[in-house]
């Protein structure tokens, strides 16, 4: 699927989408869709856009579409963007930079050497070969004292661009690159270079003990705020005729970069890439159901938010996974429901 889904193959559907209008959906298939999505218990909210206008949008239950809620490890789509607009702007030189001078004091004394040899682009796409913080370890990771040593302390399991593991450490990391090299906290950062041009607010979330903003979890959002942000990267990095983002780092962040060990789904920088109906997808995914997906071949958007605070529920996110791939895409006239490589081997991970 790496070599399929490469970046030519998924630029493509996105000229295609420009050029050919998607048809109009039925009023009362779009009924049956939020009756559907409302018969999931832990689902909260969806918003079913296209070329940023709402099609359906509903609160089922918790907090109203403006409120913002936690998006879990959909914080790390946010980090990834972060990344790119600091490049943007010089802030950072690239992904192939690497991280170790930009932490300078913050490196702790007797490191592995391998961890000199960390790049800005092995975090981004979860292969930076240390031991992950995620899963069974996350927990003593969110309890240590000092994050950022904990992470760079875990053992090598693979050298640094070799194999992924998925950890919210790495993306942790990439708050702490940025705090550094720009001076400013990562809340000030994503305020002001996306709160501010996407319109949406962004409001303080965790910090670790050393008081850098949680990078790859945590972060406050509302299903509306993930609409236009969304939006932003279906657009190729423009929001309301402003570029918010590269072009070029879209594109880089949408290549296939890395595959899970475990569920087998394909990652780029921040983002999971899968096929449904036959069509690429491009999705931000945070544990307990915080999604959004982009389909650019139908410039469309879906945003789905649920109950953050129950046990890990894999049932669920497959859930959701379907209600896109056999009921949002099939009534929008994608495909013909199939699940594609959104649930590959038909295993869900369940991000931290």
């Amino acid at each position: 699927m790496l070599a399929a889904l490469s970046a030519a193959s998924l630029a493509a559907p996105r000229a295609a989408a420009a050029q050919t209008p998607p048809p109009v959906p039925d009023p009362a298939a779009l009924e049956e869709v939020l009756r559907r999505a409302a018969a999931l218990p832990r689902l909260h909210a969806l918003i079913i856009a296209r070329n940023g206008v709402p099609l359906a949008e509903r609160a089922f239950r918790g907090p109203p579409l403006d409120r913002p809620v936690n998006i879990k490890s959909a914080s790390k789509t946010v980090l990834s963007a972060l990344v790119g607009a600091a490049i943007a702007r010089g802030v950072l030189d690239g992904p192939d930079q690497r991280i170790a001078p930009i932490l300078g004091r913050l490196l702790p004394a007797g490191l592995d050497p391998r961890v000199a040899e960390i790049t800005v682009g092995h975090l981004l796409s979860m292969r930076a070969g240390l031991e992950r913080t995620s899963g069974a370890n996350y927990g003593a990771f969110a309890g240590s004292r000092d994050w950022v040593r904990f992470i760079l302390t875990r053992p090598f399991v693979d050298e640094p661009g070799g194999g992924m593991q998925y950890s919210t450490g790495s993306t942790h990391l990439l708050s702490a690159v940025l705090t550094r090299a720009s001076g400013r906290s990562t809340l000030e950062l994503a305020r002001a270079w996306l709160g501010e041009p996407l319109g949406i607010s962004i409001p303080p979330w965790t910090r670790d003990p050393q008081g850098i903003f949680f990078g790859g979890n945590d972060m406050l959002l509302s299903p509306r705020a993930l609409l236009r942000f969304g939006e932003m990267y279906r657009a190729g990095g423009v929001f309301g005729g402003a570029r918010v983002l590269p072009a070029e780092w879209v594109r880089q962040s949408w290549t296939p970069r890395a595959r899970s060990p475990w569920s087998r789904q394909v990652y780029g920088y921040g983002w999971w890439i899968a096929e449904a109906g036959g069509l690429p997808v491009f999705f931000a995914w945070g544990y307990g159901g915080q999604m959004l997906y982009l389909v650019p071949e139908l410039a469309l958007c879906v945003v789905m938010t649920s109950d953050p605070a129950g046990p890990r529920a894999p049932e669920h996110t497959a859930a959701l996974h379907a209600l896109l791939s056999e009921t949002i895409l099939p009534t929008l006239g994608a495909g013909n429901g199939a699940r594609g490589t959104l649930l590959d081997n038909g295993r869900v991970a369940v991000p931290d």
